[in-house]
């Protein structure tokens, strides 16, 4: 079996052209999974890579580069809460991948289940128990088990595909 937490060999220009390419073109959703660092600060990111894995039990599983600046507490901590982003949370989504100093200065959060940072006004959020993190070259595989979670107001999808933030056209009568 291959290492896979070896560093990725240099990938063909071609191949890296055609993956970017064609991730442009596939939309999805938006999520942002926040934790506290081993200090205790909040941190957290903007995800397109949020997926439900089983439903029994239920778990979902996102991805991250291990050196993103959130990677270091989600590696360290056993709990993160998962958001899941509508429309009205265009501002929100952008500000989370924005510089990590300023995605929790404000008053768009507050304290919730397990002492994680809960963000306010999204259309759904999850706590989950983090039971596996799969390391892959230089990124990061993390599944989580969900505990318990709520729901806010309904609002269209906020997808995001071709490096802008859309929203999805009801194509229904």
């Amino acid at each position: 079996m291959p290492d896979t937490t070896a560093p990725a060999a240099q990938p063909d220009p071609a191949d890296l052209a055609a993956f970017k390419a064609g991730f442009r073109r596939h939309a999805a959703g938006v999520a942002i999974v926040t934790a506290r660092d081993s200090d205790g600060a909040p941190v957290g990111f903007t995800a397109t890579s949020l997926a439900s894995l089983a439903a029994v039990p239920p778990l979902a599983t996102f991805n991250m580069a291990r050196t993103a600046s959130s990677w270091r507490a989600v590696e360290e901590t056993d709990r993160v809460v998962v958001h899941l982003l509508g429309l009205r949370n265009k501002g929100l989504a952008q500000r989370m991948a924005g510089p990590a100093a300023e995605r929790f200065a404000g008053d768009h959060w507050s304290e919730g289940p397990h002492g994680l940072p809960l963000l306010h006004d999204v259309t759904a959020w999850m706590t989950g128990r983090i039971v596996e993190r799969v390391h892959v070259h230089g990124n990061a595989v993390v599944v989580v088990q969900i505990e318990e979670g709520g729901v806010g107001a309904d609002d269209d999808a906020l997808l995001y595909h071709d490096r802008r933030w859309l929203r999805p056209v009801h194509l229904d009568a």
